[in-house]
């Protein structure tokens, strides 16, 4: 399972690939899965990497590949990813202007909508 997980690019290494494994990160078959699980075509694999990710099984490989020839060993059933909204731009005092006032103080709480 480590090997497969690290071959088609879902995990940067094997030992991040085992620590999922480890952590009850990846399932297979909605089953927990150990690092040493053997998988086969048509086993699907859920697996948490900064999101949740659904992976059918199309080959099994053992070899790191390129990330062209990953994807054919693969069908990915995952949510697409959630829209990441972009953060208002922060207030930053300048250095050396020593403490805000009330007046300031009151100014950021309504800036930050507290």
């Amino acid at each position: 399972m480590d090997v497969w997980l690290w071959a088609v690019r879902i995990y940067p290494s094997r030992s991040a690939a085992t620590a999922a494994c480890r952590g009850g990160k990846v399932r297979v078959n909605r089953v927990p899965a150990k690092a040493s699980t053997q998988v086969k075509a048509g086993d699907r694999v859920e697996a948490f990497v900064g999101r949740p990710r659904v992976l059918e099984v199309v080959g099994v490989i053992d070899k790191r590949v390129g990330a062209a020839a990953a994807a054919t060993h693969l069908n990915d059933h995952s949510p697409p990813p959630p829209v990441r909204r972009r953060q208002p731009p922060v207030f930053v005092r300048e250095p050396g202007s020593g403490r805000p006032t009330k007046r300031e103080r009151r100014a950021l709480d309504r800036l930050r909508g507290c």
